[in-house]
């Protein structure tokens, strides 16, 4: 996956990326949240770390109505037992401005000092934007592995419609992020396997970005450290990724889903804020132009992106094949019939190709300029190899 000779080409080099002045050397940036705290019944333990942090109520819990049933007799058990009083406020199921908007008013009523996010990626979203715009503490409890997004200081914001709309960048991390591998394990397992496909693009955007000498989400050079990162999360999902679906299965706690879920949610997160994104992520965003994608989650998406990205740098066939094999070995798409696309039109190609290489993507984090045409050559080229 990484040989001696790529270990040896990271040093003090001149970096460029958007935003970047030409010829600037630029600086290493690495960062991560305060806390990350992982295990089975970790929920039972919020008050304490929320203590030992010295952060302090009011709290505002954005989750939605059955992650509050699932998990409210908790809550009142460990923040009255650190003496943290709190309000809920109920998540509607989209991360988009007026979710925003209603999070802010909910918690400016309730005079809060913390936002505690408890859900899925896009209630971790909405809650850290509501943190951002009062400048509050933030702490993300993800009760799924679905994607890296718990570790990370950005938010992305889709248009009630449920197309991508943007990004929204923060200064810093959550101050705590605490995973129950008890909620992850009674999840579908379509959930952890969507946080598979969002995990293991981490390695390859990462080696993109710095074969490019393109700037990583932060804006700057990417660690060795993030890069370790990066290539650990792959290995990892390599080894560990079968047995770890096979226990949410069984709904079984395991060492193998413990990695998995750390894998999902702190080497990815950390691995692709401050190693960078490429084509992969780009076309996530792209393929949400096609309505028909969008009952498809995150990391399934993704995982497609992926293989489109293998496909338009011309990285050899083996690798694809590997991570085609992956990607079926767990049950992530590898078609575009595995996410709604099966009778894609070319209009609808187009638009997806143009949403792609949109000002601003991560695609144009390559080290040469990816165009529409590319994109939909790419998509159209992955499609085939997978059936074939």
């Amino acid at each position: 996956m990484v040989d001696q000779q790529d270990r040896n080409d990271i040093g003090p080099v001149l970096w460029r990326g958007i935003g970047a002045a030409k010829g600037i050397e630029m600086l290493a940036v690495f960062c991560s949240p305060s806390r990350y705290v992982q295990g089975r019944d970790a929920t039972e333990f919020l008050g304490k770390e929320l203590k030992h942090l010295g952060l302090a109520g009011p709290a505002l819990i954005v989750a939605s109505a059955r992650v509050e049933s699932a998990l409210s007799d908790v809550w009142k058990r460990s923040l009255a037992a650190a003496g943290i009083d709190y309000v809920v406020h109920r998540f509607g199921g989209a991360c988009s401005q007026p979710e925003i908007d209603a999070g802010v008013t909910a918690a400016r009523a309730a005079g809060a000092r913390v936002v505690i996010g408890v859900g899925g990626g896009k209630c971790l979203d909405t809650s850290r934007a509501v943190a951002a715009t009062l400048s509050l503490p933030m702490v993300n409890c993800p009760t799924l592995a679905s994607s890296d997004a718990p570790c990370s200081a950005l938010s992305v914001v889709y248009n009630v419609d449920g197309a991508f709309d943007r990004c929204i960048f923060y200064p810093k991390n959550p101050e705590l992020v605490l995973v129950d591998t008890s909620l992850v394990a009674a999840a579908p397992r379509r959930y952890l396997v969507s946080g598979m496909g969002d995990a293991l693009a981490t390695w390859y955007e990462a080696r993109t970005v710095i074969e490019a000498r393109a700037t990583n989400q932060l804006g700057g050079a990417t660690t060795i450290a993030a890069r370790a990162l990066a290539e650990l999360c792959c290995r990892t999902l390599f080894a560990d990724g079968v047995d770890a679906a096979l226990a949410v299965d069984s709904h079984a706690v395991t060492p193998a889903l413990e990695r998995v879920v750390e894998a999902n949610t702190l080497l990815s997160g950390l691995g692709f804020e401050s190693g960078g994104l490429a084509i992969a992520h780009s076309v996530h965003n792209g393929l949400t132009a096609a309505r028909q994608t969008h009952a498809f989650l995150h990391g399934e998406k993704v995982a497609f992106g992926l293989l489109v990205q293998l496909v338009v740098e011309g990285r050899p066939s083996s690798e694809l094949a590997e991570v085609i094999g992956f990607c079926r070995s767990v049950g992530l798409p590898t078609k575009l019939a595995d996410i709604g696309l099966a009778d894609l039109d070319d209009t609808s190609l187009q638009a997806i190709a143009e949403r792609t290489v949109a000002p601003g993507e991560t695609a144009h984090h390559e080290a040469f300029r990816v165009t529409a045409n590319m994109i939909r050559d790419g998509i159209l080229a992955a499609d085939a190899i997978a059936r074939h």
